[in-house]
């Protein structure tokens, strides 16, 4: 299938086009402000649309309200100018029942594209999402969740008020979104964990504690745990890294611990690898892996997917470190010495062949097809 998908460089649109990549055959054709006056041209090839562009902030309450509507029919009329069925998915929200700006932008938007796409004999299926968390996410913009873990970082104490609020990851909503294209339903709406905002503030303080000053693993015995602990830990990427380990020597040798973790699955692997051979080329979804050379020197790289910066960390058994893989990120390591390379791995779930949440990518990103 052909899909375009429209805010593909945003928090959820980046979330969305990585499952899509790991779990799907499908054509993704992603839309961002750089080619969205190409938007017309896009849908009329597609077989189906994801609609994720929206205006979560701006200057005023109005421009939050337009600018969703704006959008909103800008894609109607993509969809429209299309002349034929589509399937089309939008990410709505819980907000639609509530009276502020955002929520009545996006429901004007979902009329307008639900009436241009059944008009046309199509499929449209609202998503309708509560508030999102996971990696990446924007400080002040995408989610308090991404303000907190820039507090807790940046060592803020902001004002917490305590409410109940409904958090579903981020991982979570892109897979709803997934779901939309082969569904016979009208509307997907997925449930969230029931939390409270100062547990949430608790939380990121209690991962921080253990987490910064020694590399040690909260516990991580609730999925909930884990993919909180994922997003907090993706914001001090890379300047967090490498997590220094320490020798604990004698006339015997030296013992060094790698990993310490206070609670849920575990499991560990080493592997040796010879001169000038490079192990990985994948990335995960939600898997917590650290590697940690133990003998030998190495090159580990890492890349976002969608993305062309590579990170490098050059590394030793003679100064152990560990590094954490974040999640959605390619990643692999080299033998950059003459000797075998020795490197201990850990993730923090057991390996299941039947679901190993590992998808091969190189690190370096393949040369771009010439423009037809």
């Amino acid at each position: 299938m052909r899909i375009v998908l429209t805010g593909a460089g945003g928090f959820l649109g980046w979330h969305t086009r990585l499952r899509l990549a790991a779990l799907t055959d499908h054509e993704v054709i992603p839309v961002t402000r750089e080619n969205w006056h190409d938007l017309d041209y896009l849908v009329s090839g597609a077989d189906a649309v994801i609609h994720l562009a929206a205006v979560n902030r701006a200057e005023s309450s109005s421009d939050v309200e337009q600018g969703n509507i704006r959008i909103g029919n800008e894609v109607a009329r993509a969809v429209s100018a299309a002349s034929r069925p589509l399937r089309v998915v939008m990410s709505g929200t819980i907000q639609v029942e509530r009276d502020n700006a955002y929520g009545r932008g996006k429901l004007a938007a979902q009329r307008a594209l639900s009436e241009a796409t059944t008009t046309a004999g199509g499929h449209f299926v609202d998503v309708c999402l509560p508030n999102l968390f996971g990696e990446h996410g924007l400080p002040a913009y995408n989610s308090f969740v991404a303000t907190f873990v820039h507090a807790t970082i940046a060592g803020e104490n902001p004002r917490v008020n305590d409410n109940p609020v409904e958090l579903l990851h981020v991982q979570d909503a892109a897979q709803s979104l997934i779901d939309g294209l082969d569904c016979g339903n009208e509307r997907i709406r997925p449930n969230g964990i029931q939390t409270g905002v100062v547990k949430v503030w608790k939380l990121l303080q209690e991962f921080h504690r253990s987490y910064v000053p020694t590399g040690e693993i909260p516990d991580l015995s609730s999925k909930f745990r884990i993919n909180l602990f994922n997003t907090y830990r993706a914001s001090l990427f890379p300047d967090h890294y490498p997590i220094s380990l320490t020798p604990h020597s004698d006339p015997r040798g030296s013992f060094v611990e790698t990993v310490r973790c206070r609670g849920g699955e575990g499991q560990s692997s080493f592997s040796t690898t010879v001169p000038g051979i490079t192990r990985g080329e994948h990335y995960h979804l939600i898997k917590i892996e650290r590697f940690a050379v133990i003998q030998g020197t190495a090159r580990i790289s890492l890349r976002k997917m969608f993305h062309e910066e590579i990170i490098d960390f050059d590394v030793s058994g003679d100064q152990p470190v560990a590094i954490d893989m974040p999640v959605g990120w390619v990643h692999n390591i080299t033998n950059t010495g003459h000797d075998v390379l020795l490197t201990q791995f850990w993730s923090h779930e057991l390996f299941r062949p039947e679901a190993p949440d590992t998808f091969t990518e190189p690190v370096q990103p393949l040369p771009k097809e010439p423009s037809q």
